[in-house]
Formats: structure tokens, C-alpha cells, sequence
């Protein structure tokens, strides 16, 4: 009979007609008695480790149990039958056991809880834990259904330089990129690129280029902030998706990025039960109501003066009290969405102060047509707008914000060369996976953080 060869997850569900298998893991546990020993074995496929039964009596087995110790690498061949216990639906019993890969007694990751700020400290080894490989098999999912989503809509995927010599957000805080010597005085003529050089901030510049050629593009790439900030939603390094549309207005954006979050949301909802149901026990409990609440709650749409005039009559008491021409808080994105409308909103129309250059001016002159999508628990998930297509408006914005006109050139002449109305959005795929997952700190979703002070492993 031929061993096949299983994957933890897949064998679980496999009728327990004792088939010869061959599986490969890291050992979880050992659990020794006189007759017989447990081992727990994970391969990273799902939560449950798979339950090996090994007879001790067996000289052979018995040999090889002295050298198995927790994180183990190991090849299991054996027949799969019904488990007697509850805690999972079939066992192996072990035929034959190989160490690929001993470990020793000091393994960090021992059968007990760590904190999340000690795994981080091993985040080579942090990934073998339930939680992280949760969080990562969500990831891969979402990640998946972000690119299924697009691709069966018509986009063009674009990979936007990550090196760039312009700052699309207009913030600053840029991680400068050079090849003269720490000590030598800087000039950017002296340097590789001859011009001051970033990693980039965003993809949306270079993604409007192509959407005034091939219509429906998007992004999916790694961005770059040189913030110092150490809260649990900032990472230095992080991933943005970011869809163009040429032909396309405000209202066009905000449908798609509203299927959009929905299309994301259920999918993890249907295809991850397993993980849900453990971050439900482990990490936030309600999240898997709380997702399915956004997923069949209808958008509710609010101009930023509606949003602010609600906010001031709320009866609460804010951090930042509400003034037109401020920023919205986080503070306040969560009254509208779990106080006032108990859904998902999208506000627009925000003062042009507060938003980037690129934004499409309305005619009274205040106000850009931007958009945020909020979702209860966490506030702006999306945010994006329908971009300045007029080359008069966008040239005087720049020039009113002090920008280097030289450098965005070419951004201008979209304008001049067959200009057309167009729109997008950028979703943070990080702070949607720390979302979806519950997690508290997006340094625990990502799968090596990078934050000021930390650019290890």
C-alpha cells in the first residue's frame, strides 16, 4: 500500500479507515506512561495539533522517544485511526518515527502561555504558536481574496516603485534612501539617484498613471512611514492595497471599496470558522458577531459637517471636542459607528486642510471629495477620494502648500495628456488583518514588525 503523505488540517478529515500515512511536524508535547506516549504535532495547517501514538514497548519507538523534546522536527509514518478522545476526530498511530530536527531542553516556546511582547522578542520562532499561525492563516486568506476580488473585477495589477523621489501623502516623515557615506556632507546631485530618493509612502501617484491607461488598476505593495510613534496601530513598514479608476467619481469609489470590505469580511467569516472561533475564546471575544453585523448592515453615508454636527450634540463627553475644520479622532469615528448609527459609515466631503493635495476640490472651495470608511471597534478602515483632475486647481494647490513643483511634474501632466476623471481608495492591510483578528497590537499581525528602535530578524 502506498503512503501518502498529509497535511495535519486535511487529515482531519479523512474517514479513520486506517490508511498508512506519512506526516511531518514539530512536536508540541510529549506525555509519557508505561504502555504508550502522546505526542502533539503541528505543521502550521490548524489550531488542533494532531494526537501520535507511540508504543513504547517497541525498542525501536522507545529509542527514538529519548531524543524527542518540544520543537522537535519530526517524520511520522503510521495508520490513521478514530480517536477515543473528544478533542479530535482521528489519531496516528506511529509505525515509525525519524528526527529531522532536534531540539534542545532550552526551546523558548515550551507547552505554556507567553505574552505577546515576549514572543515578539522570537519572532523567528513566533509563528509555531496557535495565535500567530491564526493570525497568519487569515492573512494568507485575506491577502488571496484581496487579489480574487480585483482580478475578477477587470484590474490591472501594478507594482509601483518603492523607491521614489516624491511624497504622495504630503506629511513628510520619509525614510531617505543613499549611497553617500554616513559622515559626508549630503547632496542629492552626489547620490545614486542624483535627487533626494524615499522609500515610498504610497502607490496612488503611479497607480493614477496607469489608470489613465488600462481604466481599473490596483496596487498591493509595502509603504514606509518614518513616524515615531509607538502606539499599537503604527508600523514603520506595512502593506497598502490601493485600486484606480479612471471614468470614475466619488460615488463610484465608495460603492467599491463598500463591496469591498464586505467581499474581504466574508470570506474570512466562511472560510476561516476555525480561527474565528478561536480568537473569539482567546483574543476578543463578540468579533465574529461584530464582523458579521458589518457584512449585513447596511452603509450609512454622512457628509464631515453632518458627522461633526452630530458629534457635538452628542451626550458625551470627548477627548477632543468637535470642531468643523479638525481632523476626525478615533474617538469619534467610534460614536458614529457604535453609538449614533451602529453600522458602518462613510463620511465626505472633508475640509481640503486636512486632506492631501490630490483631492478634488468642490465648488464652494472648502471641501475635497474625500471619503472614510468607518467600522465600529476600530474607525477608519478605508480612506480615499476622487482625485483633481483639472491641472489649473491641482497646480495652484501645490504651489499654495509650498510642494516642489519639479518633482511631480509628471503627475501634473496626467492632467494635460487626455485628463480624465478619476477616483481611489487605500486600505491598510495590516491594521484589516489586526482588525478582522482582534488582535490589539498590529506588531502581532505582521510577520516581522518594524517599529522605531526595532528592525530585528
Amino acid at each position: 500500500m502506498d503512503i501518502v503523505r498529509q497535511r495535519i488540517r486535511d487529515l482531519f478529515r479523512l474517514p479513520p479507515e486506517g490508511q498508512r500515512l506519512e506526516v511531518y511536524g514539530w512536536i508540541r508535547s510529549v506525555r509519557e506512561s508505561k504502555q504508550v506516549a502522546f505526542l502533539h504535532l503541528s505543521d502550521g495547517s490548524t489550531t488542533a495539533p494532531l494526537q501520535v501514538v507511540v508504543d513504547t514497548q517497541r525498542p525501536d519507538l522507545a529509542s527514538v522517544l529519548k531524543e524527542l523534546r518540544t520543537g522537535a522536527a519530526v517524520k511520522v509514518e503510521g495508520t490513521l485511526r478514530p480517536s477515543p478522545g473528544t478533542k479530535q476526530p482521528v489519531e496516528v498511530h506511529a509505525e515509525a518515527l525519524t528526527v529531522l530536527g532536534p531540539a534542545p531542553e532550552d526551546y523558548p516556546l515550551q507547552k505554556k502561555r507567553h505574552s505577546f511582547e515576549f514572543l515578539r522578542e522570537i519572532a523567528h520562532l513566533r509563528p509555531r504558536t496557535n495565535t500567530i499561525g491564526a493570525v497568519m492563516r487569515v492573512r494568507n486568506t485575506l491577502a488571496w481574496e484581496i487579489h480574487r476580488f480585483f482580478q475578477e473585477r477587470g484590474f490591472l495589477y501594478v507594482h509601483t516603485p518603492i523607491i521614489t523621489t516624491g511624497d504622495a501623502e504630503g506629511a513628510g516623515a520619509l525614510f531617505r534612501v543613499t549611497t553617500l557615506p554616513p559622515d559626508a556632507p549630503y547632496d542629492p546631485t552626489e547620490d545614486f539617484f542624483g535627487a533626494p530618493a524615499f522609500l515610498t509612502v504610497s502607490g496612488q501617484l503611479e497607480a493614477e498613471a496607469y489608470a489613465l491607461a488600462f481604466v481599473n488598476v490596483y496596487t498591493f505593495g509595502p509603504t514606509f512611514r518614518a513616524e515615531n510613534s509607538h502606539t499599537p496601530r503604527h508600523l514603520a513598514e506595512f502593506w497598502m492595497v490601493e485600486p484606480e479608476m479612471a471614468f470614475c467619481d466619488l460615488e463610484g469609489d465608495m460603492h467599491l471599496a463598500q463591496e469591498f470590505i464586505t467581499h474581504l469580511l466574508k470570506a474570512v467569516l466562511e472560510r476561516h470558522p476555525e480561527e474565528m472561533a478561536f480568537f473569539e475564546q482567546w483574543i476578543a471575544p463578540g468579533i465574529t458577531d461584530q464582523l458579521e453585523a458589518v457584512v449585513n448592515t447596511p452603509f450609512t453615508h454622512m457628509t464631515y459637517t453632518e458627522a461633526v454636527e452630530h458629534l457635538r450634540k452628542a451626550p458625551v463627553s470627548f477627548t477632543f471636542p468637535p470642531e468643523w475644520g479638525m481632523d476626525l479622532q478615533t474617538e469619534h469615528e467610534r460614536y458614529l459607528t457604535e453609538e449614533l448609527v451602529k453600522g458602518p459609515v462613510i463620511v465626505t466631503d472633508y475640509p481640503k486642510e486636512i486632506k492631501a493635495f490630490y483631492m478634488k476640490q468642490n465648488p464652494d472651495g472648502r471641501t475635497v471629495r474625500a471619503m472614510d470608511v468607518l467600522v465600529p471597534r476600530l474607525g477608519e478602515i478605508i480612506g480615499g477620494s476622487q482625485r483633481e483632475d483639472d491641472y489649473e486647481r491641482l497646480l495652484a494647490r501645490m504651489q499654495e502648500l509650498g510642494m516642489r513643483i519639479e518633482a511631480y511634474q509628471w503627475y501634473l501632466d496626467l492632467r494635460r495628456y487626455g485628463g480624465a476623471p478619476h477616483a481611489g481608495f487605500g486600505l491598510g492591510f495590516d491594521r484589516l488583518v489586526q482588525y478582522v483578528s482582534g488582535m490589539q497590537n498590529i506588531r502581532d499581525v505582521i510577520p516581522f514588525p518594524r517599529t522605531p528602535g526595532n528592525a530585528a530578524f
